[in-house]
């Protein structure tokens, strides 16, 4: 089989010449020497693949279809060439995708960590589980750490952290609620597209209660946004303010007393966070790196 590029560049090259004498000057080998790789290349495919005439050169048939296959071989290899370079050179950029409640309270934590392990920098995308997962899928990003598995072909999804949904509020509610509870609060909720208003109306359907029949305040598509409204609500108010968040969100603020947790009665509502990347990366040694470093991190 042809073991390297380098036959087949000579081909190129004499393609491109329109003959066997320029293409040895231009790459620095005797005439010879370019005959014996070009007859090297036909005694490999048993075909004769150029005819040299008077007045240059033809390609037979399958001279052309070989032109065309080493065509796209040179430019995938000049990619691979820029990228492996890039990495030589510390100039390529490994970019992470995560979801809100991730992205902006889990991972920072663990960033200087993976930056250190590859070697270089790392950048993050923030936005809702599909859209992260979509561009895992367009190879926008390298390592998706998302609320859900948004299942996609060619996407390989390991299991990561536990997370626990928690209602919470500015000012000290029951610790254990039952249904009945739930209508004596003003509410903030999340979009209906977040994966975290999907999994508490689920939770609500096993309680018998509707969303709608609350009194909501606001719908909020950033977790950020819904823990600082709720942070800055009068304290004083007859009806506390609350919401159902990632207690991984809201633990500093639990730390400090800012604000307090409840959890449903005989309901817990617990979900997996997970690390997605591409089949195609699954051997690619800094995703690799960096999802065996994740993966060591039982308790976030």
């Amino acid at each position: 089989m042809l073991k390297d590029f380098a036959k087949l560049q000579t081909f190129l090259m004499v393609i491109k010449e329109k003959s066997f004498s320029k293409a040895s000057a231009k790459l620095g080998i005797s005439q010879p020497a370019v005959t014996q790789q070009i007859k090297f290349i036909e005694d490999y495919l048993d075909t004769k693949i150029v005819d040299r005439k008077k007045n240059g050169i033809l390609l037979t048939k399958e001279g052309e279809d070989l032109y065309r296959i080493a065509q796209r071989l040179e430019k995938a290899i000049s990619s691979s060439e820029k990228e492996l370079l890039k990495i030589i050179n510390k100039e390529f950029t490994f970019v992470m995708g995560a979801s809100f409640a991730i992205g902006n309270y889990v991972l920072p934590n663990y960033l200087g960590e993976i930056k250190k392990r590859i070697n270089n920098e790392v950048f993050m995308n923030v936005a809702l589980s599909d859209e992260i997962v979509e561009q895992l899928v367009d190879k926008k990003i390298d390592i998706a750490l998302i609320e859900s598995p948004v299942f996609k072909d060619g996407i390989i999804y390991r299991e990561w952290v536990e997370d626990e949904l928690v209602v919470f509020s500015n000012q000290p509610i029951k610790k254990h609620l039952v249904a009945d509870d739930l209508f004596e609060f003003d509410w903030i909720c999340r979009n209906e597209e977040s994966h975290t208003r999907k999994l508490t109306s689920e939770t609500f359907e096993e309680l018998g209660v509707q969303c709608t029949n609350f009194n909501v305040l606001a719908v909020l598509a950033s977790p950020t946004a819904i823990k600082e409204s709720i942070t800055h609500a009068d304290k004083n108010s007859e009806r506390p303010l609350v919401s159902i968040m990632s207690r991984h969100v809201i633990q500093s603020e639990l730390a400090a007393g800012t604000l307090y947790e409840a959890r449903l009665k005989n309901h817990k509502i617990m979900r997996k966070f997970y690390i997605a990347y591409s089949k195609e990366k699954k051997h690619d040694a800094f995703v690799d790196n960096v999802v065996n470093y994740l993966l060591t991190l039982n308790k976030v």
